[in-house]
């Protein structure tokens, strides 16, 4: 019978910097590497043979089947950079007499693992699908995002700032590309717990609407604007964006929110979002992009939206800036920070590795294990190319084309 170390090097291949050990006692790759991964059971075999691909991979190591030793980031860059070796026909068929009895019995899958009913982005199912992700724990991402609460990209004035100068930075800037007055109105849609809308409120003096569909989201973000003596001028609701009532905005925020709607639903959402807006108002929409214009995949079924955004969707930018021009929006500014989220995603990974006991008791060690994975593969994809995160700038130009925007931008702060 072939030992899973020789499956293992039938793929990987014998430049590894990564040891793999195996239940059944065999070895592969260097002994003694910083990295080691251990197939615990015969039962991630059968998660990596019944759900080929990311997904299988996800639900092994999820349960604990598949066992990562040191850092989770540095075993996935490795691999990567390794590179699958295709199988020649002979060894394809050796592979499958040494796999074929684990192909079928199919384990139960994690119950981590989420797939929602109703219809896709329908109002009950985008709440539903907000508060898997979102309603877990305000202490647990606590825990992981610092005391800013912010979870989007921060930008990093510098390489050695720390993650809430960044945040803070990431704030001001969006602030600084709205162009926002004391006096002005700014309504902030997927407003999170609540960071933009109470900087933007104590620092620009403007009058805040913030809307997001989590309702520990709001709970969080309604509490720290009363603490912050601002409730007279800023307001967290936990409200779908699409059922604000109010008009006259100068100015909408929309950090991290393009990636749940789905890009059928671009069309409305930008429609919307200028009916809201005066004349020659501006929006910022800041969302995570992918890379590939030419796939038609959406990845329905792989890991990210099966534990981590269910119904998210990720385009290329050109489609997102399409879909706005379509609406009337005029682009006035874009600029893409994937690096600064690969940064993010580093700080936000070491600061569950250094809660880890806390978050498990929290949350649970399934829920625990499918944020590590996450984050140390989210980093790689921004890391490597494969999804960018852009700002994009536009402005609804009144019925003469007028856009009032300076004739230079600049967003260096004064």
């Amino acid at each position: 019978m072939m030992k899973l170390a020789e499956v293992v090097s039938l793929f990987v291949g014998p430049e590894a910097d990564v040891e793999f050990t195996a239940y059944d006692g065999s070895h592969f790759g260097r002994k003694g590497s910083d990295v080691r991964i251990d197939v615990v059971s015969p039962r991630a075999v059968s998660h990596l043979m019944t759900s080929p691909g990311q997904l299988g991979v996800a639900r092994a190591f999820v349960t604990g089947e598949l066992e990562v030793h040191g850092d989770l980031y540095t075993a996935l860059d490795r691999l990567a950079r390794l590179g699958i070796h295709r199988p020649t026909v002979k060894e394809q068929a050796r592979l499958y007499r040494a796999l074929a009895p684990f192909a079928l019995t199919r384990p139960p899958t994690p119950p981590e693992e989420v797939r929602l009913g109703g219809f896709r982005h329908s109002k009950k199912r985008d709440h539903d699908a907000i508060s898997h992700h979102y309603d877990v724990s305000n202490t647990f991402y606590r825990w992981v995002l610092g005391p800013s609460m912010a979870y989007t990209c921060a930008v990093f004035p510098k390489n050695d700032a720390t993650l809430e100068e960044a945040q803070e930075e990431k704030f001001d800037l969006v602030c600084r590309k709205l162009g926002l007055e004391r006096g002005q109105r700014l309504l902030d849609v997927g407003c999170g717990w609540g960071g933009l809308s109470l900087h933007a409120a104590k620092h620009y003096g403007v009058t805040v609407i913030g809307v997001t569909l989590s309702e520990q989201q709001a709970a969080w973000g309604a509490e720290a604007i009363e603490r912050e003596g601002l409730g007279h001028v800023a307001r967290i609701r936990h409200q779908d964006y699409r059922d604000v009532p109010e008009k006259g905005f100068d100015a909408i925020s929309s950090i991290g929110l393009t990636e749940h709607i789905g890009k059928d639903n671009y069309g409305s959402y930008f429609s919307f979002l200028r009916s809201r807006l005066n004349p020659t108002g501006r929006l910022l929409n800041h969302c995570i992009t992918r890379t590939d214009t030419t796939s038609r995949t959406t990845y329905k079924n792989g890991f990210i939206n099966r534990y981590v955004f269910p119904d998210g969707e990720l385009v290329p930018v050109g489609r997102l800036i399409s879909s706005a021009e379509d609406q009337g929006f005029e682009v006035r500014h874009e600029e893409n920070l994937r690096e600064h989220y690969a940064l993010t995603l580093m700080h936000w990974s070491r600061n569950l590795d250094e809660h880890w006991d806390e978050a498990v008791a929290d949350v649970g060690i399934g829920k625990a294990r499918v944020w590590r994975l996450y984050l140390a593969a989210s980093r790689m994809g921004f890391e490597r190319n494969m999804i960018q995160l852009h700002q994009v700038l536009l402005a609804s130009p009144d019925e003469q084309g007028h856009a009032d925007v300076p004739l230079r931008l600049g967003f260096d702060r004064g």
